[in-house]
């Protein structure tokens, strides 16, 4: 591998007008291409198979106009009014008449027929029944339904629009997500001290992101694509990219002021460095693509997304970035007598002195007590986790003052809060053998007396003279704990209760889909974790010939994960720092943020643990003792890793800006994430732990060492330096054994 990425490195040095040319073009025909066909994003989360799933399809067949999304309408009178005083209930009639004429509706149903009078009087609610998915409206068509109420707020009624047609399609980045890029430019001018040096990670990165976004906008015509995928892909990327760059540019210069030559400086950063950036990328990737285990298509295109913009950034860190070396030259060379050429010495010659060193010796001093100080630190903070709750979000997550909000809290106050998710059950009569009128009765009646159920609407025929349409209002709110168990004992009892009354009932609706989508991601965790954890040791077991190290490792991402969920309990369920963060309401988060946290913290997890024990694993390949190969190499390891955590977190905390209720929890999980990983895990817990094992942290059964095939990612087999010409070549086995 390092010999490989080596002639890689300096073939790319050499032809770097052809290299550059080659990415400009690729990403000039993608963009060109998407401007041309625009982006096809979809953000209906389905689960094709699923029993709401197959219900909701067949509900669009049997009756197009309730198969897609609606909206709501809710009319208030002033105060000490009633809405059913002629003057406002003449309003809100000449309202849903133009309310029918607007795009794309295909019922209104009223206040009377729907029962949705409040009990004072003053509150009426109206549901506009739209034949397609959120997705698939038009352009115009939600403003043209707000321009159609507007006959009755001239009338003075106070009115707001809301429900699922204004829940939101798709996740728009603004200036304020790229402030994390502001972030990193400043952290990589602090750790370069060259504004050339680190403009480098940055224009590398945005090559790949490009590239990245372009191809997966492409693909959005292919397949279901939603545009949480591709802020994922742009936040992964970002992150990723600049951190890869930023390791193999950090070894360039630390061997163009030993005096290597620019191109032979270049092969070399990336036959070591390069080969670390290869197999940590190669972990992220593998995490990402065991979210297809999960088998929700769409968790299955993020994944395959992310692990398709890590593999570009791969790419453009051992092609472009050799490249842009090459433009470079010998001006990346630290100046003689400068603070960055200096440091360069001092982190090589005498690590031990540095920040970093003086860190790691204070870690390693008693390494024991670092390791239960980590631990039960990380431990107290993850207890919180216990109470994590997940579910979709829905419009009562949405920014505070917006219409669909306001809606959504007017809906729950006057009408209870399960009218924001009703339940739809579809009921097939095929097996009743007398008036099915009768049996539909029967079975309203019995579900309305379940635990949890509000209210129980009559059936309402179909297209097809053996489907019927129930809708089942909880008493609970969509994303609460007991519309979950509503749903489950719901299903139950119709299966219970079938082959009595001769009714087969199929729940289904948003909320079920909610339901389902939460109960498929708690199934495939355990077989997700298998997969990811298992292909990740073995990467590991392959780089570093160990067992303790893949083990370690292993527990200490299960910490930060663990700690990360504890944190977003805390912020997002408890309410601490929820207004600084502008959360707009404390409850569930997303319930695909665990599985999705696992698989990217994981990848970038196992990125730190190559990054700083393959700096210590050179020393001890090098014959210094365990400890010493901890104090020496991991400071080397330090200022780098550093950099690239900030620059991750920057990353990543610049997301949590953003209103999106999926994209804000999952970039605050990730962003608290790799802070603990890096700073606590990898560079406190890492060195403690080699060092309290001593020599059994590179043990490995010889029989196992002799199936398993050598992986060279120090270099060992690259060409010798001039001053390893000059040693004996028998010392020279002896110092790489």
């Amino acid at each position: 591998m390092a010999s490989l990425l080596y002639r890689l490195g300096r073939a790319a040095f050499r032809r770097r007008r052809l290299v550059l040319s080659l990415w400009l073009g690729a990403l000039a025909v993608l963009l060109t291409t998407v401007g041309a066909s625009g982006a096809a994003l979809d953000d209906e989360f389905t689960i094709p198979g699923s029993e709401s799933q197959r219900a909701l399809d067949t509900l669009g067949e049997v009756l197009p106009a309730a198969g897609g999304t609606t909206a709501q309408l809710v009319f208030t009178a002033p105060e000490g009014g009633e809405i059913t005083d002629p003057r406002w209930s003449q309003a809100i009639a000449g309202t849903l008449r133009e309310v029918e004429n607007a795009p794309q509706v295909s019922a209104v149903i009223s206040p009377e027929e729907a029962g949705t009078i409040s009990e004072d009087g003053r509150t009426a609610l109206a549901v506009v029944n739209y034949a397609d998915t959120t997705a698939d409206l038009a352009d115009g068509t939600t403003r043209a339904l707000e321009r159609a109420v507007e006959p009755a707020e001239g009338a003075g009624l106070t009115v707001t629009v809301g429900g699922q047609a204004f829940a939101p399609t798709g996740v728009n980045i603004s200036a304020k997500e790229l402030f994390g890029v502001v972030v990193a430019l400043v952290v990589l001018v602090i750790t370069f001290g060259s504004l050339l040096a680190a403009g480098m990670p940055l224009v590398s990165a945005l090559f790949g992101v490009g590239t990245a976004v372009g191809g997966l906008l492409i693909g959005g015509h292919l397949f279901t694509l939603s545009s949480t995928a591709v802020t994922l892909a742009v936040m992964l990327g970002l992150a990723v990219g600049i951190d890869y760059a930023l390791f193999i540019l950090s070894r360039h210069r630390s061997q163009l002021a030993q005096g290597f030559g620019p191109e032979e400086s270049a092969g070399r950063a990336l036959g070591t460095a390069g080969s670390a950036v290869v197999f940590a990328g190669l972990t992220v990737v593998v995490a990402l693509c065991g979210l297809s285990v999960v088998g929700i298509p769409f968790l299955t295109v993020m994944g395959l997304g992310g692990a398709a913009t890590v593999v570009i950034a791969v790419l453009v860190a051992v092609t472009l970035l050799p490249a842009l070396l090459g433009f470079a030259g010998a001006r990346l060379t630290p100046r003689p007598g400068s603070r960055a050429a200096r440091r360069e010495a001092r982190a090589e010659r005498a690590a031990p002195a540095t920040l970093g060193g003086r860190w790691v010796r204070l870690t390693t001093r008693r390494p024991l007590l670092t390791v239960a100080a980590v631990v039960v630190g990380l431990v107290v903070i993850a207890l919180p986790a216990r109470d994590l709750r997940l579910s979709l979000p829905d419009n009562g997550s949405a920014p505070a003052g917006s219409g669909e909000r306001e809606t959504y809290d007017t809906v729950s106050e006057r009408f209870g809060p399960g009218l924001n998710g009703p339940l739809l059950v579809l009921a097939d009569t095929g097996g009743v053998d007398g008036d099915p009128r009768a049996a539909l009765t029967e079975v309203t009646d019995r579900m309305a007396a379940l635990p949890g159920m509000a209210r129980v609407a009559p059936a309402r025929p179909t297209e097809r003279d053996t489907a019927w349409l129930i809708e089942a209002v909880p008493t609970t709110g969509p994303d609460q704990e007991g519309t979950e168990r509503l749903v489950h004992t719901l299903r139950d009892w119709a299966e219970d209760h079938a082959e009595a009354t001769g009714v087969s009932l199929a729940v289904t609706g948003n909320t079920a889909v909610a339901v389902d989508v939460s109960t498929r991601l708690a199934d495939s965790m355990v077989p997700f974790g298998a997969v990811v954890v298992g292909l990740g040791l073995l990467i590991l077991l392959l780089v570093f010939r160990s067992v303790v190290v893949p083990v370690k490792a292993t527990l200490g991402f299960l910490l930060s994960v663990a700690a990360a969920f504890g944190a977003v309990v805390v912020v997002f369920d408890w309410g601490w720092l929820a207004g600084a963060l502008d959360v707009a309401r404390t409850g569930p988060v997303v319930s695909f943020l665990p599985i999705i946290l696992m698989a990217v913290l994981f990848g970038l997890a196992m990125d730190y643990e190559v990054f700083v024990v393959s700096r210590i694993h050179e020393r001890h390949a090098r014959g210094a003792s365990p400890t010493d190969a901890v104090r020496e190499g991991a400071p080397l390891a330090f200022r780098v890793v550093t950099a690239a955590a900030l620059i991750m977190f920057a990353v990543f905390a610049s997301f949590v800006t953003m209103e999106d209720a999926i994209v804000k929890p999952i970039a605050f999980a990730l962003a608290f994430g790799v802070l603990v990983d890096a700073f606590l895990i990898r560079m406190t817990l890492v060195p403690a732990v080699l060092v309290l094992v001593g020599r059994a942290g590179w043990w490995l059964p010889g029989w196992l060492a002799r199936r398993l095939p050598h992986v060279d990612i120090e270099g060992s087999r690259l060409p010798p330096t001039p001053a390893e010409a000059a040693t004996p070549s028998a010392e020279r086995s002896r110092a790489r054994v």
